[in-house]
Order: structure tokens, then sequence, then C-alpha cells
């Protein structure tokens, strides 16, 4: 099993649907903006463990402490899978999560051996 001793950077998955898109694509690139983090491709369906259609922002772990609570407190209608990138998908996708709004079931089954 690979060791999980080290946090990487978090990636924070913004969830959404035909209908809050364009508000997480505004949260999104805003957050890019305020905090000068990566992000991803908007998928319009569901990707890779994600249920949803998602957008993964980046966090390196020092910007944690800024990004995460300001998600918090200005994500609207748009849902958050946080994880921390260990090296270990399987924990840093099952035991190492957190959510802000409603929480779904991942599919794991990929990072099953």
């Amino acid at each position: 099993m690979k060791s999980t001793n080290t946090i990487n950077s978090y990636h924070a998955h913004a969830y959404y649907s035909d209908t809050t898109i364009e508000e997480a694509k505004t949260l999104v690139h805003l957050a890019k903006e305020k905090f000068d983090v990566e992000i991803g491709r908007f998928h319009e369906k569901p990707v890779g463990p994600h249920p949803e259609w998602s957008c993964q922002i980046t966090v390196p772990p020092e910007k944690f402490s800024s990004l995460i609570p300001w998600l918090a407190l200005n994500r609207g209608n748009i849902n958050f899978f946080i994880h921390p990138e260990t090296g270990n998908d399987l924990i840093d996708h099952t035991e190492h999560i957190m959510w802000l709004g409603k929480s779904f079931e991942l599919n794991i089954d990929m990072f099953k051996k």
C-alpha cells in the first residue's frame, strides 16, 4: 500500500448539472483568479469516479486554509468533493474526503486492485 504521509495537493471537484453549469464556471474561474490555482476542464458527463458533471480545482497545501473556507461560504448551488493527493487514490477518495454541500456516492471500482 502506498504511503499517505505527504499531501502533495488537494483536489476540489465542483459538481454541477445542466442547470448550474454557468454558476459553476463563474465560481471556479473566480477561484482561479482570486487564489491563482489550476483548474481543469468542465465535464458535461460523469468522468472517472465522479457521478456528476465536474471540474477539478488543484489546490496547493499552502492555499487550502484560504480557498476551502472561501468555497464553503461562496459555493451557492455548487457541491464540492474535496480530497488530498497522497499517491494512494483509493484512500484519498474514500477515507480522506470532505464535502461542501450535498455528498454523492463515488464509483471507486477503478481504484480497487
